[in-house]
Formats: C-alpha cells, sequence, structure tokens
C-alpha cells in the first residue's frame, strides 16, 4: 500500500489504481444512503370524512345584475333605469338589507369610463359592499 516517490530504476510505469480510499468512501455513503431511505410501511393512509352535524351549507347569494349599455343606459336586472335618482334609490335599499346580495357590474366595451365610474362611486357612497365587475372577457 505504499506510494514510489522520486526517481525509479526501473522504467515500468505503475498502472494500478490505489482504490482503498474509493471503498472506503463508498461505504460512507452506502452507510448514509440505509440511513436516509424511510421504512417502508405497507399501508395506504387516508384521510376520510368525519360525520358532523353541521347545518347544509346556506342558499347561494342573491345576484343583482346592473348592465351598462354603449350609449350609457343603465339596466337593473333587465329593467330600464331612467335616472341616477333612480339607480341611488336601488342601491341605497340594496346596501340596508342585512345581508346583501352580490351585484354584478356588467358594462359594455363601448361605453364610456365615467358611466362606469358613477356607478361604482354611487354603490361605494351608499355602502354596498359586495360589488364586482363581471364580463372581463370583452376586453380582451
Amino acid at each position: 500500500m505504499g506510494m514510489n516517490v522520486g526517481n525509479s530504476s526501473d522504467d515500468d510505469v505503475m498502472v494500478d489504481i490505489n482504490t482503498t480510499p474509493l471503498i472506503d468512501v463508498m461505504l460512507v455513503l452506502l452507510i448514509m444512503f440505509i440511513i436516509t431511505i424511510p421504512i417502508q410501511t405497507h399501508a395506504v393512509k387516508m384521510n376520510m370524512p368525519v360525520p358532523s352535524n353541521a347545518p347544509p351549507p346556506p342558499k347561494p347569494p342573491e345576484i343583482i345584475r346592473i348592465d351598462v349599455d354603449f350609449d350609457g343606459t343603465i339596466g337593473w336586472n333587465g329593467e330600464v333605469i331612467p335616472d341616477r335618482a333612480t339607480l341611488e334609490s336601488k342601491l341605497f335599499q340594496v346596501s340596508q338589507l342585512p345581508d346583501q346580495p352580490e351585484v354584478h357590474l356588467r358594462p359594455n366595451k363601448l361605453v364610456t369610463y365615467k358611466v362606469v365610474a358613477m356607478i361604482m362611486a354611487s354603490a361605494q357612497r351608499l355602502g354596498v359592499t359586495k360589488i364586482g365587475i363581471v364580463g372581463n372577457e370583452q376586453f380582451l
């Protein structure tokens, strides 16, 4: 297990590799792999539902649809709203309900921004909390 250093008298080239350190490294790695492999269990872990006496989920929320046409005409669930005061009175009634319905604002892509902003500002000022703009796929 020695190593020849310096000049040697014979002209033979040493072609043997000292494999002792390589075997030591291999054994250490083998032991590390054996330790880190988790113990295999032959069981399938499943989270089964637990029966409960909870009440069924509540009914889906009521949805109010506000449509804004290209010329600024406002519709409330298909009914045309003649002026801003009527719209604000309806929004005020919605804001006074204990469980507010969802208000879906659906503007036409050709309508001016000020009409949509007026509706959203009125809803916010009157206390409508569940409002959202739907139909955004038409703007892509």
